[in-house]
């Protein structure tokens, strides 16, 4: 797939204020800091699409992008603790929930994850809990380039053994650089077959 077009559609912190869920949708979250809005500036082909930032947590809203007229690119809030019940999560955590819970065409979502760290609780605990509810997500391992390929396949390989505590099976994941380019292909490549094949079921 090759992005044509990139268009702001909107930010809100509102479900209700979404677009009309009648496109598909694919959603980019992860922890602070994870690389998110450069990854989606490199998709995209557009470097001030997304807000990118040295400071943790600058996206605060569910930012819509319209690409190539046919589908939602969705740049959300990095999350905090997932735990959908506690009471003592923060607004945005609330929204985000909501989010992910509700909105009808969100055909995927993309966990982002730090390759150089090794597990963290926080990503296992919220897509625990993804699986849990049921929502369909992707895994996408940023910052692959400040890495050699041997500490990489390393880290990648511990991170399997702790998922596979927890899951019959690694989800599905890729590999990514926006500084170093890498990754676009595969992951624009797995949307458009996932457009595809809706396309042939409707």
């Amino acid at each position: 797939m090759n992005i044509t077009s990139a268009e702001f559609v909107i930010s809100n912190t509102k479900l209700s204020l979404c677009p009309s869920p009648d496109k598909q949708e694919y959603a980019f979250i992860g922890r602070s800091n994870v690389g998110k809005s450069s990854l989606i500036n490199y998709l995209t082909n557009n470097k001030n699409l997304a807000k990118t930032s040295g400071r943790p947590g600058k996206t605060q809203l569910i930012n819509h992008f319209l690409i190539n007229k046919e589908w939602y690119l969705v740049d959300l809030p990095g999350y905090g603790y997932a735990k959908a019940s506690k009471k003592s999560r923060n607004k945005w955590e609330q929204f985000i929930s909501d989010y992910i819970l509700k909105r009808e065409n969100l055909t995927n979502l993309f966990v982002l994850i730090d390759s150089r760290l090794p597990a963290q609780q926080i990503d296992l605990d919220f897509m625990e809990w993804l699986g849990i509810k049921s929502i369909p997500f992707s895994i996408i391992f940023t910052k692959i380039d400040k890495l050699s390929s041997t500490q990489l396949n390393k880290n990648l390989m511990a991170y399997k053994k702790e998922m596979l505590k927890y899951w019959e099976e690694m989800p599905i994941h890729f590999t990514s650089s926006s500084s170093g380019k890498i990754g676009k292909e595969a992951i624009l490549n797995y949307i458009d077959s996932i457009n595809n094949l809706n396309i042939k079921k409707g």
